[in-house]
Order: structure tokens, then sequence, then C-alpha cells
């Protein structure tokens, strides 16, 4: 009897044993101003007095929401404008398995400026139970965008949505631009996202979230916009948008505030969780990257977290927005040469924080950045735009990862695309950001662990000097080497 005990204990010990030591597959992709595209790169032997990269999946932090872009008006008419082969070639790299994978999204409720003309879907004025509802106006263009981009993923995405302003007659000065909404409105235009999120469910198109407004500051009384305070907001989504939704039966629908740039963000989450009630209501906040084009604001961050870490924190947009976007021109997406529209409206004084800069750098710092700071979910702007950077009715010009030319019925893909994909691709909802040691200040670096137990690493090396790196996890080693100005993920699976 002692024999088959031992034998037993034997064999369990061994088989622990085996686990312990199990061996992770490593698979390496590289983006690199040398003109690596997401190309897969071979495995390297290890090298003397290389950087040494410590692994700690003990070390746990936020759960990711995911990664992706927006759906726009402007988006889905060009695709409408290509070829049946390159709209579908568009939306797989974007959202099939071989592609990004995209898992969070963006869409707009209404126009805004990257939509070809201003509308609501509630145009009758004082129609208070807003009986003349429709969406009528996305069933051209961004409907049937959503629709193939859900027939393409596999594994699903998250829509958020947003209003750039209420319908004009809702407002203080019954216009696009600018003005509050007046009181009396405030049931109805609680009842416009209602219908909104029930227009949308019949198309079969479930909305996971919402923000409140976009830009509540407003944008320089330039395009669709509408303004609040902290407070007004914050009362408006306590007292009327939450219930609301919560008598309809969408308090499963998540409703996040403010949805603007991170140096405000103090004001914004200080008011939002006043209370255990208006909390109840807000599920995080949204934020924007325009107030800089280096700066993280990692202290706003960490505060916004602090303040209640139950919640999330998402980067609902950004984009390159001071430039015509460069066509066919990968050197420019690798150069300091993009300038940003943040420029020229900050205050003197603030200049400085609006250097130009490379746009892979921006994209790939700043996503890494906010990760390492306790946001759990990264939304770039428009996923197509045109060689101009539009259409945009404001002629308000931006980058997006692909362009495309109708006329010709040309796909860029751009070095922006392949920035986004080392994260959204590797990186899956439910992830867990890990903890890890980077002795080396030139590099940039996050990682986390996905719910089927593999391990991503994105590593960023904007230096001119190509770096060895060795990646340490539980008892294994192992040997990088990445090129100089690149991006790479090292995806760790067993």
């Amino acid at each position: 009897m002692k024999t088959k005990i031992l034998h037993i204990a034997l064999i369990t010990s061994l088989m622990m044993s085996c686990q312990s030591q199990k061996s992770w597959k490593t698979d390496i992709y590289e983006t690199s101003a040398s003109g690596n595209q997401l190309t897969k790169i071979d495995a390297v032997k290890p090298v003397e007095n290389s950087i040494k990269i410590k692994l700690n999946p003990a070390q746990r932090f936020q759960k990711i929401t995911g990664f992706g872009g927006a759906f726009t008006e402007s988006s889905a008419y060009l695709l409408n404008k290509l070829s049946k082969e390159n709209r579908e070639k568009v939306l797989k790299l974007y959202f099939g398995e071989d592609g990004a994978d995209y898992s969070l999204t963006r869409t707009t409720i209404a126009s805004c400026d990257f939509s070809l003309k201003h509308y609501t879907y509630a145009p009758v004025a004082d129609d208070k139970e807003l009986k003349h509802f429709s969406v009528q106006e996305d069933m051209d263009d961004l409907v049937p965008m959503i629709k193939e981009a859900q027939k393409i993923s596999k594994n699903g995405f998250k829509i958020l949505a947003s209003p750039w302003t209420s319908p004009p007659w809702m407002k203080d000065n019954n216009a696009w631009i600018n003005g509050k909404l007046l009181p009396q409105y405030n049931e109805t235009f609680a009842l416009y996202f209602s219908k909104y999120l029930t227009e949308y469910k019949k198309l079969g198109i479930p909305i996971w979230g919402i923000t409140v407004i976009n830009e509540p500051h407003g944008n320089g009384g330039n395009w669709e916009s509408m303004l609040f305070t902290p407070k007004e907001m914050t009362d408006f989504v306590e007292n009327f948008l939450g219930p609301k939704l919560e008598k309809d039966g969408y308090g499963n629908v998540k409703i996040f505030g403010y949805d603007q740039n991170r140096s405000e963000l103090k004001n914004w989450v200080d008011e939002m969780y006043r209370s255990e009630k208006s909390s109840k209501y807000f599920a995080g906040t949204a934020i924007h990257w325009y107030d800089s084009t280096y700066k993280i604001f990692e202290d706003k961050l960490q505060y916004a977290h602090q303040k209640n870490p139950s919640k999330h924190l998402i980067q609902t947009e950004a984009c390159i927005d001071g430039d015509i976007p460069k066509w066919k021109d990968d050197s420019w997406y690798w150069s300091a040469e993009a300038t940003d529209w943040g420029f020229d409206w900050a205050k003197e004084e603030e200049k400085y924080l609006h250097p130009k800069y490379v746009p892979v750098f921006r994209y790939a710092g700043d996503i890494i950045g906010c990760l390492n700071n306790q946001v759990d979910g990264w939304i770039d702007w428009n996923m197509v735009l045109d060689k101009n950077g539009g259409p945009n009715w404001f002629k308000n010009w931006c980058g997006a990862p692909i362009l495309v030319d109708p006329e010709k019925d040309e796909v860029y893909v751009t070095p922006l695309y392949y920035t986004m994909a080392h994260f959204s691709k590797f990186i899956r909802p439910e992830a867990v950001r890990i903890g890890f040691e980077n002795p080396d200040s030139d590099l940039k670096i996050t990682a986390a662990k996905n719910p089927d137990g593999s391990v991503a690493v994105v590593v960023f090396n904007p230096s001119e000097q190509a770096k060895n790196i060795e990646i340490s996890l539980e008892n294994q080693k192992i040997p990088v080497r990445i090129s100089a100005k690149a991006l790479q993920t090292v995806h760790l699976t067993f």
C-alpha cells in the first residue's frame, strides 16, 4: 500500500514539475520605419548585455475592454464608393481574424463634422414625445457598414455611441453649434437616447455604451456641439438619462461622462462620482488626446482611476488632425513632420504642448502610456478617409489608418493601421494588464495576459538604434531583437 501511495505521489510531483516548466511558444511581429508591416520575424539567439525585461503576471491591473476605431458617415460613404472587392478588403483588415480584429468601436448619434451634412433623428420642433423620431438618415451608409463589419467579425465588437449635439430646437440658441440644453427638454433628450437604442436594436445593432455628449467644452464654435459643465452633465445623468434608460430596459447600457481632453479630468470625475446615486449611473469616463502631441497626463489618469477604481476609463477619440494626410508615403508617418490643430487653439503659454511629432510614435506611445495608467480601452477616430482627409462638411481634415481614392478605387493602408493592430489583434477583451520591470528608459513597454492564457508584450523602440532584449516569464528567457524606430508585439502561447 505504501509503495502504491509513493508511486502516485511521484507521478503527481512529475506532472506538477512539467506544468511549472512549460515552454512558451513565441511569435514576434514587427512594424518598423525600415519597412516591416506587422511582419512575423525570426527568433534570435541570446546576446550578452541585452536589456532584461521581467514580466510579473502576479501583478494585475485593469481588465481590458478593447481597441478599435469609429464608424462615421464619412467612412461609410467612402466604402460605398469603392468596388465590392476593396470594400470587403478594408472591412476584413479591421474586423477579420487575419486583420486587426477590432473589439471596441465608436459611432455617432446623428451628425458630426465627419458627416455629409447636418442632420438629426428628431427634426420636428417641440416634438416632446419624439413621434417623428427616425434613424433613416443612417440607412444609406452608416448602418450597412456596421452590419457588414458584424458579419466579418467572428469575435464581435462593442459599440460606444456619442451625440455631438441634441436636435437644435432643444437648445437655448436653436443652433447646431454651441448652446445648452434647455431645462424643459431634459426628459425629451433622455428619450432621444432611448429611442436611438431601440431603433438600432431593431436593426440588429446592440449599443454597448453611450457618452452624454462629445466634447462638452465645445470645439471653438466650428461644428456640431452642445455645452455642459460637469455639474450640468451629472445632474442630467442622475435625474433624467440614467433613470430613463433604466425604466425603458436599457439599464445595462453603459453611460460615460465627460468625453474630452485629459487635462480637465479631475473636475469631471469629482462631480461625476460625487455621490452614490451619481456613481450608480456612470459606468466610467471617456477621454480624448488633443491637449498635447506628446503628454499622456499620467497624473490625471491615475487620479480618475483612484477616484472610483471600479469604473471604466476609455480613450474614445484620437487622430492626426493638423494636416491633409500623406498618400502612399510611409516615410511621412515615421517622420517628425505632423502638426496638430491644437497648436492653433492653445493658449500662448500652452503651445509648447503641441510640437511637431512622428505619427506612429504618437499613436504607439499614447496607447502604451494610457494602458500603463489604467485606461482599459482605446478608440481611434475615423476608420477610413479620402486623400484629403475627408469628406468633412467643415473641411476639418484629418488622417485615418486607411485612406482611399474612390475615383480610382485605390486603398492605402498607412503605418497607423499596423500600429493599431499591434494592440487590437493581440490584447483581447477581458485581458488583464500585468506588471513588468524595464530598466531601459528609451523602450516603452506594456504587457497583458489574455483570457486564453496567452501573454502579449508590446515593445516600442523610438530610438535610432536596434536593441537586444531578453524577456523573462516564469522560468523561461526569450531573446528578442527590435529594430530602430519600431514597434513589436511578442505573443507568448503554450
